[in-house]
């Protein structure tokens, strides 16, 4: 059983009047006291009588806050072990945000320590006090921006968003970045300085303005209003509400709502197939345009489905994720592949151990262009060592001399043309993009003779 003791207590957010009862208690019967920083407006009215130690001086010796709070850490687990343990103060809440709280937890079972937190007003508090904000009938985010300035995918743009340790100009830099992922450079924010102090100030910006001015620091915080739905044009969320509207029987599109799984079926073959176009013209911006309209398919079959009670975007997802999960034991899972080879024979071995006695051929879809599912069912028959071989190369040229003078019927020809599939896959050519690739050659040359004609 531990017989050292760890009190963390909180500071609260920065006037020593918000300091708890319990916390004011135990400082007062504390001999020392252990701070985080000293850089804290609570620190000038703390109760007297401990002896009030610092770790700032850590903050000047490590590269990376990591480094900083590795280093701290790694100090008051070795105070907590003396006899009379230690007592450890830190700004807010102690598990608000707290990356020394969270380590400290993590390590005391080990360190035969025992942990006990102090509760304080954490800067969500005095924040939200500042803004007039309810946190949860709001749904406000709350995020981090030591954590969250890299990228600005755990934005929820229809959300309001509090980022918090806000500590420089080069962290808002950061921050603004990441907001211009999601939000128009115009949209309005608001920075909240020394909230929970006499000196609580908000200022009025924008995103694209939010680094032009100093006076960041520990204690600054960024509000972000949530965005109307229209306007959340850059998250997955935004476009599914845009769908969802199109389908809405007050307010939504008369021809949207007058589709079905049926009535859309051509457009999903139409969009996918102008996205291969795309990506065969090797043109990004347009690749990205067309990627985007199949997306609206997907979204548009999975509303629908909602409509009717099928399924949801959310069965949509879970399902290709569990998938991706499932058949990747080398990635997610101890199984230890050689190559790219072997991880095709998994996911072969895998399929038919989810496909059961099924006929092998029956997950080719029918409705495949003629020449990918020749590929395909080929493709398939070879791994599993099954169905007759098509023609050879020498029964292909007999083919070729039978359709040149004129003995071959269809039959005949399309026996040919599924043998040249087969020299095509034996060759790791892909008989479908390598037709494509003639017709566009050939397209290419009928423009410039037609370009070239007298007029």
């Amino acid at each position: 059983m531990p017989t050292n003791t760890l009190t963390i207590v909180g500071l609260g957010p920065g006037d020593a009047s918000l300091l708890t009862v319990e916390a004011r208690a135990i400082l007062e019967q504390a001999d020392e006291v252990w701070l985080r920083t000293a850089r804290h407006p609570t620190v000038a009215g703390l109760p007297p009588g401990p002896r009030y130690e610092s770790f700032d001086a850590v903050y000047e010796l490590g590269a990376t806050f990591d480094e900083v709070y590795e280093t701290i850490v790694g100090r008051v687990l070795e105070l907590a072990t003396r006899t009379e343990g230690v007592v450890y103060a830190v700004p807010g809440h102690p598990l608000f945000g707290e990356a020394t709280t969270r380590a400290l937890l993590e390590r005391t079972p080990a360190a035969g320590v025992e942990a006990r937190i102090v509760a304080g007003l954490s800067f969500l508090d005095a924040v939200a006090t500042t803004l007039r904000l309810d946190p949860l009938a709001d749904g406000v985010l709350l995020l981090d921006a030591l954590a969250f300035a890299p990228h600005g995918r755990l934005l929820a743009p229809q959300r309001p968003t509090l980022v918090a340790q806000v500590y420089d100009r080069r962290a808002a830099s950061a921050v603004k970045l990441a907001l211009l992922e999601a939000y128009p450079p115009e949209h309005a924010v608001r920075v909240v300085a020394a909230a929970g102090t006499a000196d609580a100030s908000v200022r009025e910006t924008t995103v694209s303005e939010l680094d032009r001015a100093d006076g960041f620091d520990h204690l600054t915080v960024v509000y972000v209003p949530a965005l109307a739905r229209t306007d959340d044009v850059r998250s997955f969320e935004g476009l599914r509400a845009i769908v969802a509207q199109l389908r809405a029987p007050e307010g939504g599109c008369p021809w949207d709502l007058e589709q079905t799984h049926e009535s859309l079926k051509r457009y999903l073959i139409e969009e996918a197939y102008e996205a291969l176009d795309a990506l065969d013209e090797g043109e990004p911006k347009r690749l990205a345009e067309e990627m985007g309209d199949l997306m609206m398919q997907v979204l548009l079959h999975a509303q629908i489905a909602e409509d009717n009670g099928e399924f949801t975007i959310e069965d949509v997802i879970g399902s290709i994720a569990a998938k991706l999960v499932r058949r990747h034991p080398h990635v997610f899972g101890d199984v230890e592949v050689e190559g790219a080879h072997e991880v095709l024979r998994n996911w072969e071995a895998l399929k038919k151990e989810e496909r059961g006695e099924t006929p092998l051929l029956d997950a080719v879809p029918k409705a495949l262009p003629a020449l990918a599912q020749a590929q395909s069912v080929q493709s398939r028959a070879a791994k599993a060592e099954l169905g007759p071989q098509p023609l050879s190369v020498g029964e292909i040229v007999e083919g070729l001399r039978e359709v040149a003078e004129g003995q071959a019927g269809a039959d005949r020809i399309g026996d040919v043309l599924f043998g040249m599939v087969s020299l095509a896959r034996e060759r790791d050519i892909d008989a479908e993009d390598a037709l494509r690739q003639a017709i566009r050659r050939y397209r290419q040359r009928v423009a410039a003779q037609e370009q070239s004609r007298p007029g």
